[in-house]
């Protein structure tokens, strides 16, 4: 294992390394896997977030956006929280702070006045389309150097470790 001082090593392999001299029983080998997808995920963020930081919209906003762009349909509040992780209320305080910015609107359902449907306006579907190529090209950039087998495999591995966290999310 890496020591502290070993420069090569990434910020995974120097926190096991501290771990391991601390506590020399424990076994860390769990943070070799789920402790980088963490750090990824984090890094990831702040790497997406200052993408979309000239758009004026943050992740989350963007998030929203995405929901309605590839819903194919206006959206309640609650359909958009189930198709991002976000929770109700943020749901709620996002699509204010979008529909102010002119990127979504709210309609009522004719026969039921008491639904909202959410959608994007014009500008809403224009900022999706030219983000979300920024995105997922931000996404690929990550990706470098991993061919195309190891990538299909990760995501195979990915999907088994997101199954098991779901499963014990609702233990």
């Amino acid at each position: 294992m890496a020591t502290d001082d070993d420069q090569d090593a990434d910020f995974i392999t120097r926190t096991r390394a501290k771990w391991q001299a601390a506590m020399p029983q424990l076994d860390t080998s769990p943070m070799e896997l789920l402790g980088r997808i963490n750090r990824i995920s984090a890094q990831s963020v702040t790497q997406l977030e200052r993408v979309l930081e000239p758009s004026g919209v943050s992740r989350s906003e963007f998030d929203v956006l995405c929901a309605l762009a590839r819903g194919g349909r206006p959206l309640r509040a609650s359909e958009v929280t189930s198709s991002t992780m976000l929770s109700g209320a943020a749901t709620t305080k996002l699509t204010a702070r979008l529909e102010s910015a002119g990127l979504i609107e709210r309609n009522r359902l004719e026969r039921d006045a008491r639904v909202v449907l959410l959608s994007l306006t014009d500008d809403g579907r224009e900022l999706v389309e030219t983000q979300l190529p920024v995105c997922l090209d931000q996404d690929r950039h990550l990706l470098d150097g991993v061919d195309d087998a190891d990538q299909e495999t990760l995501a195979r591995i990915l999907r088994t470790v997101s199954a098991n966290a779901e499963r014990a999310v609702r233990e």
